[in-house]
């Protein structure tokens, strides 16, 4: 890591989506997110996770003013992004980027892919001409691309193509951080571990900082030097990737633990089966939001009444559960899988 300082700091971020409403009602409101705040130090890959609908992707385009947040400070070494107008916005568009999960939808199918990665480096005023054509021929070849690939439109590559060039458009600005929304999710596995590879290259050659959205704990394990546990908007746990996989303290870490396959076919499983569905965001219920589907054996009536604060368990480990401190991997706390 090569920096000790944060070079993005998200505090007290929150987004509220109104839904219905009409001429005799009053509209309601979905908490996508609901008062998250973490840092992320210069050089660091911090791995967002949880379920489909947690708001990690929300998060994301908050972050970067994709979406506007409903309240909140988004600071960008102190510079809070969130007050800045379309003008002194500008070069931060450059510092900070994304690589979008779905790279097919994330590419203008009437566009050639070069003149998609070319595009920002002329808006921007980076480069013109032959300079900005060797540079175009630079970033297919940083990102594993044959440059000739440049004259195709997007329908004639492969998706693991797709989301290389997306890479190399995000790549374009000279950005310093990088917004990677599941960006492998919807690769075969196999092309899965390449672009992988190459994300961790070039944070190595680059001296890239990542958010790294994903909901596969073991793909997360191999780029995340801290991992940020969401549910229902609010993170519920944040350690080093090293302590939570090794000691998670929220029971609801545990069982996205619980999930990732064995390499090992006859290994026991001891796979944690959650009962029910997640509550929907219009009316999160009181106390602990995740009490009603929590296999805790400590689970009590202070879980229903009381919203665990998000507070230190061990240095650098903060969880939001009142038990925290119990042990997680007792027979009482699994529902293990025959």
């Amino acid at each position: 890591m090569s920096g000790l300082h944060p070079l993005v700091e998200v505090r007290d971020l929150a987004k509220h989506f109104a839904v219905g409403g009409g001429w005799f009602s009053q509209p309601q409101f979905v908490r996508a997110l609901d008062g998250v705040s973490f840092e992320i130090r210069r050089g660091e890959a911090l791995a967002l996770v949880g379920e489909s609908g947690s708001g990690k992707t929300t998060l994301g385009r908050c972050l970067l003013r994709l979406l506007e947040p409903t309240r909140g400070r988004v600071l960008c070494e102190g510079v809070d992004l969130l007050r800045l107008g379309p003008h002194d916005l500008r070069p931060y568009r450059r510092r900070l980027q994304i690589v979008f999960q779905d790279p097919a939808g994330s590419l203008n199918p009437r566009m050639r892919v070069g003149d998609a990665v070319s595009e920002p480096i002329h808006v921007h005023g980076i480069a013109k001409g032959v300079e900005a054509r060797e540079r175009l021929v630079s970033l297919f070849r940083e990102v594993g691309l044959d440059p000739q690939l440049a004259r195709r439109f997007p329908h004639e590559l492969s998706g693991g193509q797709k989301q290389r060039v997306g890479i190399a458009r995000a790549l374009s600005v000279e950005p310093e951080f990088l917004v990677l929304d599941e960006p492998v999710s919807a690769l075969d596995v196999s092309v899965q571990a390449q672009v992988l590879n190459l994300l961790r290259t070039l944070r190595e050659i680059r001296d890239l900082t990542y958010l790294f959205i994903g909901h596969d704990l073991a793909v997360v394990r191999h780029v995340a030097d801290r991992v940020a546990v969401m549910y229902l908007g609010k993170l519920v746990e944040v350690a080093s990737a090293n302590d939570l996989y090794r000691q998670p303290r929220h029971p609801y870490t545990v069982s996205l633990l619980s999930a990732a396959p064995t390499p090992d076919p006859t290994a026991p499983s001891r796979r944690i089966v959650l009962e029910g569905d997640p509550p929907s965001p219009r009316t999160i219920p009181p106390g602990c939001p995740f009490n009603r589907r929590c296999p805790h054996h400590r689970k009590d009536d202070r879980c229903r009444t009381e919203v665990p604060p998000l507070r230190q368990i061990a240095p650098g480990h903060i969880a939001a559960c009142h038990y925290a401190e119990v042990p997680l991997t007792t027979p009482a706390m699994e529902n293990t899988e025959d």
